[in-house]
């Protein structure tokens, strides 16, 4: 019995590390996954401290594969590349304030009111829409960005993308989808909106993940063998595949713009919406 729930956790760990950082939304997938892949005899509270916590793996991956970059105490770095590092850690502060201020209150609300098949699917379609047009607008109208290397992005253009990651509280809308949407509108390239979602995912995915385990311990709770096996086998496997994904996902803005992410964000939208149909007409 235990193996198969491993089975299960090595996909939904797989699920995780590709649409995190895809902007797809992990959560869009997941309430899809979990609705013909469930765990035996897990209660919803561990389900929603799980759907969070996995994300440590995808996190960690980022971690690992940007070390030397995220670190100022590196030996060997010259103090300019010092006081870049730390002015990149300045930033990646400033854009989580507003997720700080609102996201915090209000995190429980909008998940008790919005985390359903309805708003996730129209989130999914809505987002899509807006990554089809930014890149139409952008080849029609030749639009260049105007911040193409990290290092030049200002103070105020992080809090601005920091704004627009507070949209990612409805579920469906993704994070990265809504960061990287944010860069490109207050004229950042693709790829250093892509690079700065995921510096700017280690703080904030780390304190909802730490939030969501006091939530979990708050709530009475506590880890069985069975549960604490599950967790650590999906955050592994998100670990790994993150590390792929990422490089992926790296490489792939550098000649390719968003549209294959706009459509399949539609696509997926479309399926949730019908299933949601057939779901409420035959129960």
């Amino acid at each position: 019995m235990l193996l198969i729930e491993l089975l299960k956790a090595i996909i939904f760990g797989i699920v995780e590390g590709i649409t995190e950082w895809l902007p797809i939304s992990s959560t869009g997938h997941l309430i899809l996954i979990q609705e013909f892949l469930k765990f035996s005899n897990q209660n919803q509270d561990f389900m929603d401290m799980f759907n969070v916590v996995i994300q440590l793996g995808a996190i960690l991956a980022v971690m690992v594969i940007y070390f030397d970059r995220l670190n100022p105490f590196e030996k060997g770095k010259s103090p300019q590349q010092v006081r870049l590092t730390w002015q990149l850690w300045l930033k990646v502060i400033i854009a989580c304030l507003p997720a700080v201020i609102v996201g915090l209150p209000l995190n429980d609300w909008f998940e008790a009111h919005f985390y359903n098949f309805i708003t996730v699917a129209l989130m999914l379609i809505v987002y899509g829409v807006v990554f089809l047009w930014i890149e139409k607008r952008n080849q029609e109208q030749d639009i260049q960005p105007s911040v193409t290397h990290l290092a030049k992005m200002s103070y105020l253009t992080a809090l601005y993308i920091g704004l627009f990651q507070v949209l990612s509280l409805i579920p469906g809308t993704s994070r990265s989808g809504a960061t990287i949407i944010g860069g490109m509108l207050v004229g950042t390239s693709r790829e250093v909106a892509t690079e700065f979602t995921f510096f700017l995912g280690i703080p904030v995915m780390f304190g909802a993940s730490l939030l969501k385990v006091v939530k979990f311990f708050m709530g009475g709770n506590s880890f069985a063998f069975s549960q604490l096996t599950i967790l650590l086998v999906a955050m592994v496997t998100a670990f790994v595949v993150s590390i792929y994904a990422v490089r992926f996902l790296t490489d792939y803005v550098k000649k390719h713009d968003f549209t294959i992410f706009g459509k399949y964000r539609i696509g997926l939208g479309i399926v949730l919406l019908l299933f949601a149909g057939v779901k409420a007409i035959f129960g």
